[in-house]
């Protein structure tokens, strides 16, 4: 018997805002939720942008206020904060060369070594030289128009790094620590009961960035600090890893000695780590798992390099889209006409849990994953180009959840989450997957959702945005219409698909099963099937009772109570977030430790030592 992986809890932050308690998912249906509601969205969002605080930070927004959040939010046009797109700054080589030559003064100190060949030096006071030469090298100050304006940014005015004492802190791991926070804070659990409950040997973090850490206080400082003049700090390749997002929400988040990992799959990552999670809690290596990913990738050398790819989509080509002005808000355009891609930032967490733990606890029930599939492209002749991997993930997929919930759950409970980057190629090929594997299965109009309309591209976490959307479909029945498009693309494949422009309304218990799913470079695809909420209730009824039942939602009052509780705070703007540094040092001279146990001092609970031969048979 498998332990079924309940989602318990989950997260984090991206240009929706904060993702716990479908805070996010809401500003993406706004326009079909009901007064109150609407307010409340726009509230919360406010007070994360700083825009209203304390006491008043409730309550309906006046008219310009509210056109402030909204433009604050969501895919648009890139802000200053991140750099000048139109000015931004870089370094021209340049050989000067001049018949009378060149005679001028500099710091002993910034002399080159060794002297560049033909250069005399005299000696001068104040530590000084006088340099004469034929010609000279040089590296001039210049700016430019980078063509890339539209990109899914955070809430104009929220910055991580201000939540706590994030001092050298790049953003991808401010991001981390943020969102694990949050989803930590919305399972209403005080963490060291459940580690106490789980034991501190059986939690799993599983969690990546795909790119690492490419800001100033990670890698990009790292490569540029000597071509810049400066000096390499000794924080700027340690925090540039991919791991770090799993090793920094281990040591100040939740203080675990559990297992670890960081799965790094380029746009697959989240879904690489989520089969991790997943096939840690259903063979019973751990009974708590915490997944996540966290992407900063608004810096220059990145859009760069996406750009030369011909993958981003550029200002002459949104232009032509739009036959005009550009609508930067309308940029990522998923299964319509489109030109690239728009990179996002974000960072998506959840806590799965064994389902016996789960009801325990009382912990909330948002949901199941049932599994994850992954399969590569095999031969291929580009490396970032799709090839046949992700028909097997998705078709793997389907039939597993046909096998669990029967035909018709497949059939007419289901929906999509499509990677739907917004290239043209992706709009054929992954539209031809769906299309096709939906005529196998006998479904027709097999609705289909792409978040990245309104997100743009968080890369690792990108496969989060869609878990985070699709528990909130989940909880409310609607469905986010592609509206960033006019048509389908003419190439699009959907005789069997619902590709909406508008939001679909559907009864939440009508929505059974989402399939996330990822196409990423170099051949990483992953598909995952998420169970609802109320399916899962379900299936727990059948395993464990009805008494069991009746005594966890018993239990699950108070904890609703206590998560409820941490909502209303973060709703005022007060996200209270976590970040244990040096707090908690667990005392080696304490450790207490014998054939079959180890104790660890302050971790709640000692650890057994196997002691069960796992190849019996063969020795």
């Amino acid at each position: 018997m498998q332990r079924l992986p309940v989602i318990t809890a989950f997260g984090g932050f991206n240009p929706a805002g904060r993702s716990s308690f479908h805070r996010g998912y809401k500003r993406l249906i706004l326009d079909n939720l009901s007064q109150t509601e609407r307010n409340d969205t726009l509230s919360d969002l406010a007070a994360l942008m700083g825009l209203r605080t304390g006491a008043a930070a409730s309550g309906p927004l006046d008219a310009a206020l509210e056109r402030q959040v909204l433009d604050g939010t969501l895919v648009r046009e890139l802000e200053t904060r991140f750099y000048d797109y139109r000015n931004c700054h870089f370094h021209q080589s340049a050989q000067l060369s001049s018949d009378s030559g060149f005679t001028f003064e500099m710091s002993v100190r910034q002399l080159p070594s060794p002297l560049p060949e033909g250069w005399e030096v005299e000696p001068l006071d104040g530590g000084k030289v006088r340099v004469r030469c034929a010609s000279l090298s040089v590296m001039l100050d210049s700016h430019r128009e980078i063509p890339v304006a539209s990109a899914g940014q955070l809430p104009t005015g929220f910055e991580p790094g201000e939540q706590y004492n994030s001092r050298f802190h790049p953003r991808g791991l401010q991001l981390a620590i943020l969102g694990a926070s949050d989803a930590v804070q919305s399972l209403g659990i005080d963490w060291e009961r459940v580690v106490e409950r789980a034991g501190p040997e059986n939690i799993s973090v599983y969690a990546s960035s795909a790119m690492s850490q490419l800001d100033p206080n990670g890698n990009g400082g790292l490569l540029q600090s000597r071509l810049r003049g400066s000096r390499v700090s000794s924080k700027q390749l340690a925090l540039g890893l991919t791991s770090m997002p799993a090793d920094f929400v281990n040591a100040y988040v939740l203080g675990s000695v559990g297992t670890t990992g960081a799965v790094a799959g380029a746009c697959a990552t989240y879904l690489y780590n989520l089969r991790a999670a997943v096939e840690d809690i259903r063979c019973g290596r751990a009974r708590v798992a915490v997944v996540g990913a966290a992407e900063a990738p608004l810096v220059p050398e990145v859009v760069d390099g996406y750009t030369t790819m011909g993958a981003l989509a550029n200002t002459e080509g949104l232009r032509k889209i739009f036959g005009g002005d550009i609508d930067f808000r309308r940029a990522s355009r998923p299964f319509g006409d489109n030109c690239g891609f728009t990179l996002g930032e974000g960072s998506q967490w959840a806590v799965l849990m064994d389902d016996e733990l789960a009801l325990e606890l009382g912990a909330p029930i948002h949901g199941a994953v049932a599994n994850v599939f992954v399969n590569a492209d095999g031969p291929k002749k580009s490396i970032s180009a799709p090839g046949p991997g992700n028909y097997l993930t998705v078709a793997r997929a389907m039939a597993e959840v046909r096998a669990i919930l029967g035909d018709e759950s497949l059939r007419r409970r289901s929906f999509v989450q499509a990677h739907g980057s917004s290239t043209p190629q992706n709009r054929v090929t992954e539209s031809a997957i769906f299309d096709q594997l939906a005529a196998a299965f006998g479904i027709d109009a097999w609705p289909v959702c792409a978040v990245k309309a309104y997100l743009g591209h968080t890369v690792a976490a990108a496969s989060g945005d869609q878990l985070v959307t699709s528990l909130g479909i989940f909880s409310h029945g609607v469905l986010p219409g592609i509206t960033t498009i006019d048509r389908i693309a003419d190439d699009v494949h959907h005789d069997n698909l619902m590709l909406s422009m508008q939001h679909v309304e559907r009864a939440p218990e009508s929505l059974d099963v989402a399939f996330l799913n990822s196409k990423g470079f170099g051949g990483n695809n992953a598909t995952a099937s998420v169970l609802a909420p109320h399916v899962v209730e379900r299936m727990l009824s059948k395993r464990h009772g009805a008494k069991a039942m009746t005594d966890y939602r018993r239990r699950s009052e108070a904890v609703a109570a206590q998560a409820a509780a941490y909502d209303e705070s973060a709703s005022r703007g007060d996200l209270k977030a976590i970040y244990r540094f040096g707090e908690g040092l667990i005392d080696e001279s304490g450790i207490a430790c014998d054939s079959e146990r180890v104790t660890l001092p302050g971790m709640g609970g000692e650890v057994t030592l196997p002691n069960v031969n796992p190849y019996e048979d063969m020795v």
